[in-house]
């Protein structure tokens, strides 16, 4: 039985009520960056890296309540990445998870500080972690703070594909900047499910092998997305990346090749699990689902 859609629901559910305790009010002074915040963080995202979080953790029989704040800071470092992308300096787009861009609905000074703020209450949300040991609160810091900046993370990716836009670029370019832009933070939720569970040194290698095929599969499937569905199925811009000629998969292998390439990526994934002596099918059918989402 594919208990999946419910397992996503619960963990949407458990990782909401995290963010708004976690997140100021919008009532809270000063109102207007408050409410900018929760404009972006509650807009009804997909939660996949929080998801991730969770799969892996219940895999390796992490109680939910030790889960719960690396989920949420995970989500609130994803949250503030779009909140700049969408930036006039950066993508410059209006629409994002189907309603205003934050610049465009506060102004574009409110949305930085709106960015600002949900990276370092993510990083307060784990050091402040009170299930957690000192030194396992350390070393997931460590490692989000590794898979969120440079020059082995997610801002390195997002240079590197400003830079890219307008040029002709190899594979192993284009592998390079979605491994660092969308694949290390994603990578990083699985280690840290893992970790939070007491795996095993090869479980580890395992899960972030597992988890950064599933990075790399995520951004090929939003690539074929974004020129195969609307803007009003997607919630956000469709065919943004083809007007600013960004190097994406489908502009090097065409739509059929790119899903046939997502398609053996996913068989990669599932194979990475291999090692791991624990029931794995909820990692299988996560892998699954981004391979054949719609959104």
């Amino acid at each position: 039985m594919n208990d999946l859609p419910l397992f996503i629901a619960e963990s949407i559910r458990i990782v909401d009520e995290s963010l708004d305790k976690l997140v100021p009010s919008a009532q809270t002074e000063p109102q207007l960056l408050h409410e900018a915040i929760r404009w972006s963080l509650f807009a009804g995202g997909k939660r996949f890296r929080p998801i991730l979080v969770f799969a892996v953790g219940r895999t390796f029989e992490a109680a939910p309540e030790r889960l719960v704040r690396t989920a949420s800071a995970v989500e609130m470092i994803h949250t503030y990445s779009l909140i700049h992308d969408d930036l006039p300096s950066m993508d410059n787009d209006d629409l994002r998870r189907g309603r205003e861009t934050c610049h465009k609905k506060f102004g574009e000074a409110t949305a930085i500080l709106a960015g600002d703020v949900l990276e370092t209450l993510a990083f307060q949300a784990v050091a402040e972690d009170e299930r957690l040991t000192a030194e396992m609160r350390i070393g997931l810091i460590a490692e989000l703070a590794r898979a969120a900046g440079t020059p082995f993370g997610m801002v390195a990716g997002q240079h590197l594909d400003l830079e890219a836009e307008g040029k002709q670029m190899s594979i192993e370019a284009i592998n390079n900047i979605h491994g660092l832009k969308t694949g290390a933070l994603i990578a990083a939720c699985g280690k840290a499910g893992v970790t939070i569970g007491g795996g095993t040194e090869t479980d580890v290698r395992a899960i972030s092998d597992y988890a950064s095929r599933l990075g790399l599969l995520f951004q090929i499937t939003d690539d074929l997305l974004d020129v195969t569905q609307t803007t009003e199925s997607l919630g956000k811009t469709a065919q943004k990346d083809l007007a600013a000629n960004k190097a994406t998969y489908p502009s090097i292998y065409g739509i059929e090749g790119t899903a046939d390439l997502a398609k053996a990526l996913y068989n990669e994934a599932i194979a990475c699990l291999d090692p791991i002596h624990k029931p794995t099918e909820l990692l299988i059918q996560v892998a699954r689902f981004i391979l054949e989402r719609c959104s």
